[in-house]
């Protein structure tokens, strides 16, 4: 889900990497957003169970994630977008204690499509490219559409906003202009055709990657549903 301006349209003229990116990734983030899980979960429908399997999935992701960046710290492409205060696993994990108490990492069983997106996270994690592509899916998400997801989720659970923390940024006062700062670095990354072709399908794979999760969580819809 994204909060900003309508994905997708034609092409403009001299447009910039990142608004190449937003618009080829458009259709398979399109994908990843029609989940029924996501859907029935935002709307209030399933029990708050529901939420916690997708945190518990999510926490694997970023478990892999956040020290592949941390390794690639030194390189000319990843370091820009190498920034603390987007951090999430000390949040996710935070969400998860508060859900489940002090045993809640005797929960963390990834499900068949987390453990493939996270060998995919493992695979790029040696290639600034794909791990800038996994980078911006997850974390422009959360500071996008993940804001609303935020705001749907207090509402309809009956929670604070700041006790979901996961999709909380402390350190970011305006997500608006973080994003327009983030895309100003996917402009400028040093990368030649080749290379942005390379990324546009990670980032692509990635969405259908986030596609399948959901449609793993929604094998158990029946029992969530109130």
């Amino acid at each position: 889900m994204d909060d900003d301006e309508a994905r997708g349209g034609s092409p403009v003229t001299g447009e910039g990497f990142a608004a190449r990116l937003r618009r080829e990734t458009a259709q398979a983030h399109a994908g990843a957003e029609r989940s029924p899980f996501m859907a029935e979960l935002l709307a209030g429908d399933l029990a708050p169970e529901a939420l916690t399997a997708l945190l518990l999935q999510v926490h694997h992701l970023y478990a892999v994630l956040e020290p592949a960046v941390d390794a690639m710290r030194g390189d000319v492409v990843v370091a820009p977008f190498a920034d603390e205060h987007l951090r999430r696993l000390p949040a996710v994990s935070e969400d998860l204690r508060a859900r489940l108490g002090e045993g809640w990492r005797s929960h963390l069983v990834p499900l068949p499509a987390t453990e493939r997106y996270a060998q995919r996270l493992q695979e790029v994690a040696g290639w600034p490219g794909g791990l800038v592509a996994h980078h911006y899916l997850r974390y422009l998400g959360d500071l996008s559409g993940g804001q609303v997801v935020r705001r749907l989720l207090a509402r309809a659970y009956g929670v604070a906003e700041e006790e979901l923390r996961s999709w909380d940024f402390p350190g970011v006062p305006s997500p608006k202009r973080y994003r327009d700062h983030y895309r100003s670095l996917l402009d400028a990354a040093p990368w030649d055709e080749a290379e942005r072709d390379r990324v546009v399908a990670e980032a692509s794979r990635g969405y259908r990657l986030n596609e399948d999760l959901f449609a793993d969580l929604g094998g158990s819809l029946p029992a969530w549903r109130r």
